[in-house]
């Protein structure tokens, strides 16, 4: 992913520049007052779609309910994508992923394969703050991540530090999953620098609760 990424952000960086570029453009036309009107519509659909933004509470109703100690528990697939900053589709993996729960406290093993062959491996710890709130870590996540549920969605918001050539560098994830059948979740994540959309992540979690599973050793 850390590949994918990387793409994504040199991709960014041109778009940044091409948007300066327009914002020279359009202060030009704003002296026809035409934009000033339209700039005015931009601010107010803005506005309008900050105030009515997803929260997780919306899905309280929902079922089936998410309950991460249970659908995160023994032997898991998942099966994905990853989209640069444009919407294309710049890349796919898979996933074996085992989840074991002690006291409360989850861990998620999940090792990565890439269509290219790269590998990555992750390991999750997600530990309970109550109101069905978890505090989550890994190895390249800076600080702690933060993870809720409600009904059958959670979402998880955290930093994830990537290394490049040139140093590392760190992006915004805002995780969403949804659990739409007693084995399967559905997972999308929005990648963001410095406020500004790089990447996006769809996939599909598995459950397998026919297989065996071995905790791993952390």
């Amino acid at each position: 992913m850390r590949l994918a990424l990387t793409s994504s952000l040199q991709c960014f960086t041109t778009e940044r520049r091409s948007a300066r570029r327009v914002s020279d453009a359009r202060r030009h036309a704003g002296r026809l007052g035409v934009l000033g009107r339209l700039s005015a519509l931009l601010g107010m659909l803005i506005g309008l779609a900050a105030c009515g933004s997803t929260s997780v509470d919306d899905y309280q109703a929902r079922e089936p309910a998410f309950e991460p100690e249970y659908f995160f528990n023994g032997a898991l697939t998942a099966h994905g994508v990853v989209k640069d900053f444009s919407g294309t589709a710049i890349r796919h993996f898979s996933a074996d992923i085992v989840g074991c729960w002690s006291d409360g406290v989850g861990t998620l093993d999940e090792d990565f394969v890439f269509d290219d062959g790269e590998q990555q491996k992750r390991i999750w710890t997600l530990t309970p703050k109550g109101d069905q709130t978890y505090i989550g870590t890994a190895g390249d996540v800076v600080g702690e991540g933060l993870a809720r549920w409600q009904g059958n969605a959670m979402f998880l918001d955290y930093t994830l530090r990537i290394e490049l050539e040139d140093g590392p560098i760190d992006v915004k994830i805002d995780d969403r999953m949804y659990r739409v059948s007693d084995n399967v979740v559905i997972n999308e994540s929005k990648m963001r620098k410095f406020g500004f959309g790089v990447g996006e992540i769809l996939l599909t979690i598995i459950r397998h609760p026919d297989q065996a599973a071995a905790c791993p050793s952390v």
